[in-house]
């Protein structure tokens, strides 16, 4: 936990950006029944009976200095799209000496997922671009993402209450 508050506290530097990454199951769902057509001046309403068609994997990343921020959604959550995200993330910094990276335990969030899709020079250099920190288990509320995914879910759960209470 020190590790990263420390890593916080460091000063904004463009050789090193520090970016923290985590990824969220999403479920796709559809309306069961047609909504109603919008009129001037009245509410969106939803029915609340809904069809699940599916699920995806959102992965994101923010730079908690700047704002900046990637996001990219794929059908599964694997090694695979892993190092797919840790291109785009390299690809996005071409000046940085090492992007600090800062991501949960998971199985898959490893250079050695690397390996498994790039041939082994490319692999090791996409390693080489990084520096991984590691949220301690149980406490991946150190991670600045989850902030924002909690922000987001928090933000359209008050927005569904108020319509809620309005309509009610």
């Amino acid at each position: 936990m020190e590790q990263l508050l420390w890593l916080y506290a460091l000063p904004y530097d463009p050789l090193y950006p520090l970016v923290c990454f985590d990824e969220r199951p999403c479920f796709l769902i559809g309306d069961l029944v047609a909504p109603l057509a919008l009129q001037p001046g009245q509410l969106r309403k939803e029915h609340y009976a809904y069809e699940k068609l599916g699920s995806c994997a959102l992965l994101a990343a923010i730079e908690p200095l700047t704002g900046w921020r990637l996001a990219q959604v794929h059908a599964r959550r694997t090694k695979r799209e892993y190092t797919l995200f840790c291109q785009a993330l390299a690809e996005a910094y071409p000046e940085a000496l090492k992007i600090r990276l800062v991501q949960d335990n998971l199985n898959t969030h490893t250079p050695a997922a690397f390996y498994e899709y790039l041939p082994a020079s490319e692999a090791f250099a996409l390693a080489q671009r990084f520096e991984f920190y590691y949220t301690p288990k149980s406490a991946s509320w150190l991670n600045m993402i989850e902030i924002e995914f909690s922000a987001t879910a928090t933000s359209r759960r008050r927005r569904a209450l108020q319509l809620w209470r309005r309509l009610g």
